[in-house]
C-alpha cells in the first residue's frame, strides 16, 4: 500500500514522502530543501530511491544538489534543461513507475510553462499537482495565460473526484478567505474555511484535499457557477468561464 506523509520545508512548502508497505526506499516531490528531507530519511531509516519534480521554481528543486550528491536516485520531471539533476524528462502522455506504482504525466503550464502533474490511479487516486491546483485556489500565473491555466485546471477536475490533491503549499486559510469573498453564499466554503481554520490551529496540515470537495469550495474550479460569476462581474469580464476565470485569477492576485 502506499502512504503519503509531508515533510514541512522553507515557509510553507510541503515535500511529499511516498513509501509503498514496509520497504525502506521511498520517493520525494518537490524538494526545495534538502535538510529536511535528509533529517527524515535519517530518523526513520529509509532511503531515497525517487523524486518526482513539478517544475523548475527553486522551492520545488532547491535540495536536488544534495540529494542527488548524497543519494543518486531518479529524478523525473519536464522537459526543462535549466533543472540539471533530472535523469528522466517526461512530457503529457508518458507513464513511469514509482514506489511500484504507474503514474501518468499531465501537462499543466500557466504557473509555469513546463508544469507537469503526477496522477496514479489506485483506492483512492493521488494527484501531485505542485502549484497548479491548491485547496480552495491555484498557482499564480507567472509564466503563462490565464487560458493556459484554465485549460489545466480542468484537465486535472476531469479526474476522479475520489482524487486526493496534494498540492505543495499550505496556502489553504487565504484561498478559502479569498473563495469566500467570490462565492459569499457557499457554505461549502464556510465550512471549509472553519475546518482549516482548526486543524492549523493545532499545527495540522489542511491537505491533502479531495477533488470533489475542491469542484464545491474552490471559486477556479467554479468559473461557470452564477454566483461565481455574478460576484466576479464586479472586478471584470465573465462573458465566458475563461473569462471569469481570468477575472478572478486578477483580482485573487490584488486581494
Amino acid at each position: 500500500m502506499l502512504s503519503v506523509t509531508p515533510i514541512p520545508a522553507l515557509s510553507d512548502n510541503y515535500i511529499w514522502l511516498l513509501r509503498q508497505d514496509t520497504s525502506p526506499e521511498v520517493c520525494v516531490v518537490d524538494p526545495g530543501d534538502a535538510e529536511p528531507v535528509i533529517k527524515t530519511l535519517e530518523e526513520e531509516g529509509l532511503t531515497l530511491d525517487s523524486i518526482l519534480v513539478t517544475h523548475h521554481h527553486h522551492d520545488h528543486t532547491g535540495g536536488l544538489p544534495e540529494l542527488v550528491e548524497r543519494f543518486s536516485p531518479r529524478v523525473i520531471g519536464p522537459h526543462n534543461p535549466n533543472i540539471d539533476a533530472l535523469t528522466e524528462r517526461v512530457a503529457n502522455g508518458d507513464t513511469c513507475r514509482v514506489m511500484g506504482r504507474r503514474f501518468d504525466v499531465f501537462e499543466v503550464p500557466g504557473h509555469t510553462l513546463d508544469h507537469i502533474a503526477f496522477f496514479t490511479a489506485g483506492i483512492p487516486p493521488l494527484l501531485f499537482c505542485g502549484d497548479t491546483l491548491f485547496s480552495g485556489g491555484c498557482g499564480r500565473l507567472f509564466e503563462g495565460s490565464p487560458e493556459q491555466m484554465h485549460r489545466s485546471l480542468q484537465t486535472l477536475a476531469g479526474l476522479p473526484d475520489d482524487t486526493l490533491i496534494f498540492a505543495a503549499h499550505e496556502y489553504t486559510l487565504a484561498n478559502l478567505r479569498f473563495a469566500q469573498a467570490a462565492d459569499p453564499n457557499n457554505r461549502d466554503v464556510a465550512d471549509a474555511l472553519a475546518q482549516a481554520q482548526h486543524a492549523r490551529g493545532h499545527d495540522r496540515p489542511t491537505l491533502p484535499s479531495h477533488l470533489a470537495r475542491e469542484k464545491r469550495i474552490n471559486p477556479f474550479l467554479r468559473c461557470a457557477d452564477r454566483d461565481v460569476r455574478a460576484t466576479a462581474a464586479q472586478h471584470g469580464k465573465t462573458d465566458t468561464d475563461q473569462a471569469t476565470f481570468a477575472t478572478l485569477r486578477a483580482w485573487k492576485d490584488s486581494f
